[in-house]
């Protein structure tokens, strides 16, 4: 027997409650089809995008993803068209995409691949072209078709929205694209001079003198294992000569070392705990790259006040403890200097 109450219908997180009065008759012809609902949710999407942009340089900016079954490049058409209602005479750029797995392109219906629908839509032709020729390349050999309307890019991305860099891409895109040009010869809105970048990477850390690091090293009662990292180009090693027992890990792949979620980490990178003490020759980058590894977990790293040239004006030992769990008198030996090769960090 079939019920006369109206079904319930969700569609992109909206919940759509049909009128209680019976299907019969006369009615029935008021009902609404399925195209009306999903013009209903592009309204509501529409409003929801435009409530919760952002502005830049006086431009409203949003991105958006919301979950389809299937590669539905025209209901976020939908959602533009609405946008455009709503905003008729302002200035505005959105990134909106679908999230749910597709077996096959919208713009491809051959294709194999997985893909999903963005579209970038812009009250200004100028600012969506500079967001499509960005986003090409935030999204390199990803993209399986491009539809370009001038103040709208209809694109088929695959796994969009996979992750959170998806979204980090489009909101960066969206807010190069609409900055105001500038005078070239003046510093960005936000940028930081490298005395700022470095003030700010020194607030985090423990710095230690030369003496404090070799004490920390020699302590067999020191609460975490301890290392010290020569970050310093292997030229540079060669023209000034460095601390045995140290571990050589060049600038360009220490992140990667020392990450211990990194399939490429050292097998000593296993814990977050590590005080990592980072010597470069004189004590700049290394104060950088030791709050790079704070931005990985590792809050202990911190680095050598005057790097390594300040380390030989102390009149310090060029060799210490090589790093080793293995007992005192097999791990101090002046003349087997422990450290990690070029040949074995070269690549990631």
């Amino acid at each position: 027997m079939l019920s006369s109450e109206p079904s319930t219908i969700v569609l992109e997180g909206t919940l759509i409650q049909p009128s209680p009065t019976a299907v019969t008759g006369a009615s029935a012809r008021c009902l609404r089809t399925l195209s009306d609902v999903r013009e209903e949710v592009a309204q509501s999407l529409a409003l929801r995008m435009i409530s919760k942009a952002r502005t830049v340089d006086g431009v409203r900016i949003g991105v958006h993803f919301t979950f389809s079954k299937k590669d539905d490049g025209h209901f976020l058409r939908l959602v533009t068209s609405q946008i455009r209602i709503r905003l008729p005479s302002s200035r505005y750029l959105f990134a909106i995409a679908t999230t749910g797995a597709s077996p096959s392109s919208h713009f491809n219906r051959s294709s194999t691949r997985t893909s999903n629908a963005l579209v970038i839509c812009g009250s200004d032709e100028d600012d969506v072209q500079r967001a499509v020729l960005l986003a090409s390349s935030k999204f390199l050999g990803r993209v399986d078709a491009v539809r370009n309307t001038g103040t709208l890019l209809a694109a088929s991305v695959r796994h969009i929205g996979s992750s959170s860099y998806d979204e980090a891409a489009l909101w960066d895109v969206l807010s190069k694209s609409v900055r105001t040009p500038i005078d070239p010869l003046l510093p960005p809105p936000g940028s930081r001079s490298i005395d700022q970048l470095l003030s700010d990477a020194r607030s985090k850390l423990e710095r230690m003198t030369p003496q404090q690091a070799y004490d920390a090293l020699h302590d067999p009662t020191y609460p975490m294992p301890v290392f010290l990292v020569d970050i310093r180009p292997a030229s540079q090693r060669a023209r000034e000569g460095g601390i045995h027992g140290s571990l050589i890990i060049e600038r360009n792949v220490l992140e990667w070392r020392f990450d211990p979620r990194c399939e490429a980490r050292l097998a000593i990178a296993d814990r977050y705990d590590l005080k990592i003490i980072i010597y470069c020759q004189e004590g700049y980058t290394s104060s950088l790259a030791a709050a790079s590894l704070h931005e990985l977990g590792l809050l202990n790293a911190t680095d050598i006040v005057g790097g390594y040239a300040a380390w030989r004006a102390a009149g310090l030992p060029g060799q210490i403890r090589p790093p080793s769990t293995v007992s005192d008198e097999e791990s101090y030996q002046l003349s087997q200097p422990s450290f990690v090769s070029d040949d074995v960090i070269d690549g990631i």
